[in-house]
């Protein structure tokens, strides 16, 4: 069991990534599935699918790669918000990455948001990871 379940996910997205694998699974929770959905509607992988195992689920990732370069569609993953160290933002404080070229995943009241939608909606909240 870990003590930081996001940290293991991003952590498994960047060895498969390493590892020029297609596919990964992850264990599922609600805020995973949420990040899962997001690197998909953002373009960083190319598709999920939810399994049910009887148990708290998987999440079977289906990675992104670029055919000429053989390139992932993911360059880095970095974990913000930590247990021991939370990362708290206003609306007007959010980062942006890479001067907008990455995403911000944030938590917020209205759930969890990229950093320029919960820029629009105008709330903050955990900022749980970068990706570019």
């Amino acid at each position: 069991m870990t003590t930081d379940p996001i940290a293991d996910y991003l952590t498994r997205l960047r060895n498969a990534i390493m590892a020029r694998k297609r596919t990964v699974e992850v264990p599922a929770s609600g805020l995973k599935k949420d990040i899962t959905r997001i690197l998909y509607d953002k373009g960083y992988i190319l598709s999920y699918k939810l399994v049910e195992d009887g148990k708290q689920g998987l999440i079977k990732i289906a990675l992104k790669y670029d055919p000429q370069t053989r390139s992932s569609a993911i360059r880095d993953l970095k974990r913000v918000s930590t247990p021991g160290l939370r990362q708290y933002a206003h609306a007007t404080e959010l980062p942006r990455v890479l001067n907008g070229l990455g995403v911000a995943i944030v938590s917020t009241s209205k759930g969890v948001l990229t950093d320029k939608e919960a820029r629009q909606l105008g709330v903050g909240g955990e900022v749980i990871c970068y990706v570019s």
